[in-house]
């Protein structure tokens, strides 16, 4: 009888260990996939301003110097989450790591405030976070994502607003498909009237992309003009002697294309986008424009502000006064998408 009770107890010890070795594992698998999840679910994103002005050219030799998690204050902008600090060739680096749901928060106050109709707020949730997914999924392998400046999208570090926060909840994960695939979803300030064809901008066409009519009128871009002097230009482009600027050739929505700039060497051509990137983004705001000379200087009167692929941010804000809801909204400047949720994708 004893043996048999040693043998009964010597099975039930061996059976609570076995339950004991099954929870903790259980438990082991179930934090870790909370974290996985967390993980997938974050945003690498390269800190651009003023004091950290570079981006990490493709073959840069880099090293990590270390991580810090909290919060870090530059140029008066707090990041929080994590910050991972890189060397490279140009100089330092430094990446914010954080969980897509905030930064998209911080995106949609640094793009367009907060004391935009709720609707419209929903309309730069959706696509900021959509774009965000998008550029994490092409370069999920870099060190980085996504950058803070307009070459992606702008943010500013942590900004909490109520109004943002609760547009970015009402429409928590969700994104704009093609094709089951999150789209590029390009965006803008200002279209002037009319989006433009990516193909005339980016050299390659999308089907959930097409030129639309857009009222922007409400936009203090909606007409704009700049005198610019010469000698800016000439040193922008790096060429001496301008004498004339005009323009060679448009785009399938008017906007210009080329432009032929005569000087002491003779004719050059260059895109029009080239000349924006040059003076920069806001001195000429965008490529809508006509230009003469007026002594030492070029005139340039235009519309719009951006490249004008895509949302035209003005138009959605119309449109929401109008009463078209978010998802209208969407659709029409990004025809035959579909709204699904991030984590499936």
């Amino acid at each position: 009888m004893k043996s048999e009770k040693f043998i009964r107890q010597s099975g039930q010890s061996s059976k609570l260990k076995k339950l004991f070795i099954f929870f903790f594992f259980s438990l082991f698998t179930f934090h870790f996939s909370l974290f996985t999840a967390f993980a997938e679910t974050n945003i690498k994103v390269l800190i651009v301003n003023d004091v950290y002005p570079k981006i990490p050219a493709k073959n840069e030799k880099i090293e990590k110097l270390g991580s810090m998690r909290g919060d870090l204050l530059v140029m008066g902008s707090r990041y929080t989450g994590n910050i991972d600090v890189w060397k490279g060739e140009g100089g330092l680096y430094l990446i914010n790591e954080l969980p897509i749901e905030d930064y998209v928060k911080d995106v949609v106050v640094a793009e367009v405030g907060s004391n935009w109709d709720m609707e419209a707020l929903k309309v730069q949730a959706v696509i900021s976070r959509t774009y965000a997914v998008y550029q994490k999924r092409m370069n999920g392998d870099s060190i980085y994502h996504i950058a803070s400046s307009v070459l992606h999208q702008v943010y500013k570090g942590n900004n909490p607003d109520v109004r943002v926060a609760y547009a970015v909840a009402e429409t928590s994960r969700e994104i704009l498909t093609f094709d089951n695939k999150p789209i590029e979803a390009f965006y803008h300030s200002t279209c002037g009237g009319k989006t433009e064809n990516p193909e005339d901008v980016f050299g390659k066409s999308y089907p959930y992309l097409k030129s639309v009519e857009s009222n922007c009128e409400i936009s203090p871009y909606s007409a704009w003009e700049k005198r610019i002097e010469i000698t800016e230009i000439e040193k922008a482009l790096n060429l001496s002697g301008i004498k004339e600027i005009s323009i060679k050739t448009y785009t399938s929505t008017n906007r210009v294309k080329q432009l032929n700039i005569v000087n002491n060497s003779g004719m050059t051509t260059i895109n029009a986008t080239d000349l924006r990137k040059a003076l920069g983004w806001s001195r000429l705001p965008s490529t809508n424009f006509s230009v003469t000379r007026d002594g030492d200087s070029m005139i340039f009167e235009g519309k719009g502000y951006g490249h004008g692929v895509g949302l035209c941010q003005w138009g959605a804000l119309q449109m929401a006064r109008e009463g078209k809801n978010y998802k209208e909204i969407l659709s029409f400047f990004y025809p035959g998408t579909i709204i699904q949720l991030y984590e499936s994708r």
